[in-house]
């Protein structure tokens, strides 16, 4: 990867350290609201990311690889690296995983009107929601969208358009490399 390319990689990195430490900050805040915890998987799935974090994980794997992965499987949306409901890249996990059952506030399609989302095991009742306990998911994903189309004009090693995803599930093609 050259020097552009993973200077983008670093500021994933940066954004992706911002995001945990929001995330943590809204997990303490609606603890007492949240089922989440280790050993839930309900929304544990084979995701698409976009190449920036792709690449940002492949990397961060190849370095630390993890102890067990089920075998690729593309018939099914299942995530690979979920062993016995518990994540094996999970220091690596993407962004995407890593907000999975926080109260998610984002504007609607029509762009007319703010909205929530929250796993259906979470938040019984949607009360008293607003933007300092929300996760920002409009915010982040625009942040997260511009480093990405950085990072795709600087990475030569394949060509990916700016709404390109790759499945998480290609890492365990790509490890083996």
């Amino acid at each position: 990867m050259n020097e552009k390319a993973l200077q983008e990689v670093d500021k994933y990195l940066r954004l992706r350290t911002e995001i945990s430490e929001l995330s943590e900050k809204l997990g303490a805040l609606h603890k007492n609201e949240m089922a989440c915890k280790k050993g839930c998987s309900s929304c544990c799935m084979n995701f698409q990311v976009l190449p920036v974090e792709y690449f940002s994980i492949l990397k961060q794997l190849k370095a630390n690889p993890p102890q067990q992965f089920r075998n690729l499987d593309t018939e099914h949306d299942d995530c690979n690296f979920l062993i016995d409901h518990i994540c094996q890249m999970y220091e690596a996990r993407p962004i995407i995983c890593r907000t999975h059952g926080l109260p998610l506030l984002f504007m609607n399609q029509e762009g007319d009107a703010w909205e929530l989302s929250a796993c259906p095991l979470n938040f019984k009742k949607f009360d008293d929601f607003h933007a300092e306990n929300t996760y920002p998911q409009d915010t982040y994903n625009s942040k997260l969208f511009l480093i990405n189309r950085e990072f795709i004009k600087s990475y030569k090693e394949e060509q990916f358009g700016e709404f390109d995803m790759i499945s998480i599930n290609r890492l365990l093609v790509d490890l083996k490399k």
